[in-house]
């Protein structure tokens, strides 16, 4: 039983909360919560048990009964709060993503190699009955040789629903590294790890107005690309290409799809842990719903964690990893990076 310190009790914390004190209680446990706005904290501590609400991150990191922290905080937030959890002795579970930029998801991963601790982290929806039944059917043959995919996370920007959404525009944020994280580790769990990438990376309108009830008529200021296309090169020679945007009304675009010598596969929402899950080729000439092959079909959030707690416990895969994350990290990051350059960014990282 490995018990969770929560930073940051935002929106998302509550489906985590609910699953690990449901879902995943066999090896997980709740230590105590704690948020820099301190009736946040007292809200979920009193929804999910009477948790302890700790008065400060201090407080929380020095708790000896405190074995992970779960990072929930905003992403401009994630490389100091993982720093210093790290610095404490913890391991870390950061939501996506690792850091707002390649260098700090570095820096953490080395600074818990050199601890002699774990760091993951979000998404963990790759870990749900979705990808893992396309995972399978891939490494089946079902659709030959994989030779190319492609994915589209399209929308016109969260400011119309979020009731806090001006981080989406800071440093960290955009749809890429906001959404990006749920396809590129899609991709790289069905395709492997990424080569190179290339790309282009722009904010399409310089200032976006929240339309949400909360902070309605708030102008925000955009400080990160709003609309990124990009191309990746994967180790096995597959290419694939990506398109995440907040600056498109609609569109009529597949989330994703896998194609290879023998069929295409079409690919659930990577934001979801569920199906359906279809299957072309030449003899059926058509796309075929295929029965999901493993569990957590359903909102199964905090699965990462309790895999980490397995991991910790008995040795077993731990698939949400730091090395994964900060290769999807890189890739992410990559296309900015290969658009200022005008060329192509090679991946350091590998999986």
């Amino acid at each position: 039983m490995k018990k969770i310190g929560v930073v940051g009790c935002g929106d998302i914390s509550g489906i985590y909360l609910k699953n690990i004190t449901g879902m995943f209680s066999q090896n997980l446990a709740v230590a105590g919560v704690y948020d820099i706005v301190r009736e946040r904290a007292e809200k979920r501590a009193a929804e999910f048990g009477a948790v302890k609400v700790y008065g400060s991150s201090e407080e929380l990191l020095s708790d000896p009964g405190v074995d992970i922290v779960l990072n929930l905080t905003r992403p401009y937030e994630h490389y100091a709060v993982s720093e210093a959890a790290l610095n404490a002795g913890k391991h870390v579970y950061t939501e996506k993503p690792l850091g707002a930029d390649f260098s700090e998801g570095q820096k953490l991963n080395e600074l818990a190699k050199s601890k002699n601790l774990l760091i993951g982290g979000a998404p963990d929806t790759f870990l749900g009955a979705g990808i893992q039944t396309c995972k399978k059917l891939i490494e089946e043959g079902a659709i030959g040789t994989p030779v190319g995919a492609s994915a589209f996370m399209v929308c016109r920007g969260h400011e119309s629903w979020h009731p806090d959404p001006e981080f989406y525009y800071k440093r960290g944020g955009g749809p890429m590294m906001d959404m990006g994280p749920y396809y590129i580790t899609a991709l790289v769990t069905l395709l492997g790890g990424v080569k190179s990438v290339t790309g282009a990376a722009v904010a399409s309108f310089p200032e976006r107005t929240v339309t949400s009830a909360a902070k309605r008529g708030t102008v925000v200021k955009v400080e990160t690309p709003t609309h990124i296309a990009g191309v990746l090169e994967f180790v096995s020679g597959a290419v694939g290409t990506v398109l995440t945007t907040f600056d498109v009304h609609a569109a009529q675009v597949p989330r994703m799809e896998v194609y290879g010598s023998a069929g295409t596969l079409s690919v659930p929402d990577p934001n979801t842990f569920g199906g359906p899950v279809l299957l072309y080729t030449p003899e059926t000439k058509e796309f075929r719903e295929m029965p999901l092959a493993f569990g957590y079909a359903e909102n199964s959030r905090g699965i990462g964690i309790a895999d980490m707690a397995s991991h910790i416990e008995t040795g077993s895969p731990f698939r949400a990893s730091g090395a994964q994350i900060l290769h999807v990290l890189e890739v992410m990051t990559g296309f900015s990076r290969a658009y200022e350059r005008r060329g192509f960014a090679e991946m350091v990282t590998a999986l």
